[in-house]
Order: C-alpha cells, then sequence, then structure tokens
C-alpha cells in the first residue's frame, strides 16, 4: 500500500516534532510528499532556522510559515499581527494557498484542546485549519488561492486519557493536561522505528531546549521517561470525503 501525501500544520515551530515528529519521518521514509505549515514566527528569526532544520531532519521539506506572531513573543513576527488577532477570514486565506498548492491525501493538525498544553495558538489553529481543509475544496472560496483540492482526511494529535501515565513528569512539572476519552482514538501510531529521528527534530529547536520549555522538559527527563512520552503518537480522523480508508490511513 503507498503511504498518502501529508500536510502538518501547527501554531509554532517544535510543535510539529513533539507532537507529530514520528508521522512526519515515518511517511518520509516512506517517499510520501511530506510538509508542515507553521501558523506564527517568520522567515529570519532564530526559531524559524531552528524550524528548517528540524523538517531537514524529518524529512519534511523546509518550512513554510503563514507569517502572524506568537500570542506571546511580539519579535516572532516584528511588525506583525498576533495570530489570535488576525481576521478569520485572512488566515483561512493564507492556509487554503498551502493546502491547494500541497495538495494532501492527509492534513494533520491540533485537536480541539490545542494539544495537552492548551496554548491559545494551538487552539486557534485547529479552527483555522478544519476550515481550510474545507474552504480548499470549494471553488467559489479563495477563488485566487489556486485550484481547489479537498484533502481525504483531516487527523487531528492528541492524547487519550489513557496515556496520562505516560505524561505524569509534564504534571509534575506544573503542566495542566488536557487529554480526550479513548473511544475517541481512531489511530495509535507506534513510532520508536523513528523516534531516534523525532528526538533529533525536538533537539533542534535549541532556544526551546535553553529556555525549558516542552523540549527542554523532555531533555532533563530520564531516558526511558522521555521515550514513552515520545514514542506514541494518538490521533482522531475526521473525514471530509467519501473515500477508501486503507488509502488515507495513518499507519505504524
Amino acid at each position: 500500500m503507498s503511504v498518502p501525501s501529508l500536510l502538518a500544520v501547527f501554531a509554532h515551530p517544535d510543535d510539529e516534532s513533539l507532537s507529530s515528529g514520528g508521522v512526519l519521518a515515518r511517511h518520509a521514509a516512506a517517499g510520501a510528499r511530506t510538509g508542515v505549515v507553521t501558523a506564527t514566527w517568520t522567515e529570519g528569526t532564530r526559531r524559524a532556522a531552528e524550524l528548517a532544520e528540524a523538517l531537514r531532519i524529518l524529512g519534511a521539506g523546509g518550512p513554510r510559515m503563514l507569517g502572524y506572531a506568537d500570542a506571546r513573543v511580539p519579535e516572532s513576527a516584528p511588525g506583525g499581527l498576533r495570530f489570535l488577532d488576525a481576521p478569520l477570514d485572512e488566515a483561512v486565506g493564507r492556509l487554503v494557498v498551502h493546502v491547494r498548492q500541497f495538495r494532501p491525501e492527509i492534513v494533520v493538525t491540533h485537536d480541539a484542546y490545542g494539544g495537552v498544553t492548551g496554548h491559545p495558538d494551538h487552539v486557534h489553529t485547529h479552527r483555522v485549519t478544519a476550515l481550510a481543509v474545507q474552504a480548499a475544496g470549494l471553488e467559489r472560496l479563495y477563488p485566487d488561492a489556486g485550484e481547489p483540492w479537498r484533502p481525504s482526511a483531516l487527523y487531528l494529535a492528541t492524547h487519550p486519557h489513557s496515556a496520562v501515565g505516560a505524561l505524569s513528569e509534564f504534571a509534575h512539572a506544573g503542566r495542566a493536561l488536557r487529554t480526550v476519552p479513548d473511544e475517541l482514538i481512531t489511530a495509535t501510531v507506534d513510532v520508536s522505528p523513528w523516534l531516534a529521528r523525532k528526538w533529533a527534530a525536538v533537539l533542534a529547536h535549541r532556544t526551546e531546549v535553553e529556555r525549558g520549555a516542552a523540549p527542554g522538559l523532555l531533555a532533563g527527563f530520564p531516558t526511558a521517561v522521555r521515550e514513552r512520552f515520545l514514542a506514541t503518537e494518538w490521533y482522531i480522523r475526521h473525514e471530509t470525503i467519501s473515500a477508501a480508508p486503507t488509502q488515507t490511513e495513518l499507519t505504524a
């Protein structure tokens, strides 16, 4: 079975590696077209350079950036709007351009909680991506954004309630955890064969390691704890068109 093309859409540089680094590496290694769109930060910033290195490690091409500012870091897009403050129609339109240009079979993004941390940029990325995936297939919406293209499925990167044990070190570090009922999970992916590549991509985000954000916290955990956290990825699948599921599944 051929591995479907995949475009991931995440809020910040490092989200792609933490949330879906294993699946991205797996799809790229299998020869599938694999890419990442990042909602915040801009070219020329330090974190954009780190993102480029992480994507190189994962095999996910070059950075694709919407060009907005991180909600908490104005210098992430000097003179630009915060992602949360941008007109919704504008943000959706920018993403539609990337979807129509890349023409992925699968799109991956944050879940409705914005992942375990619930960062507001994550939550907004979920909303914008869900709208853009639908709009990209409708020829009368954003007619100047390219030829219509509708991905076959949208996958939401998430964590089930049963993964709380693997997340316990994050809870001990004072991080709130947002997980979903296990029955909502439609794809559980063992990414241990790509764990070394995923971890190298996480470490490429040196700014976040140095300031003690999620990559830095993980770097400080014992290896076994870190690997338990990173070796499995969970997703909720949303259909966008009638398609044979075997053609557009995330697989281990």
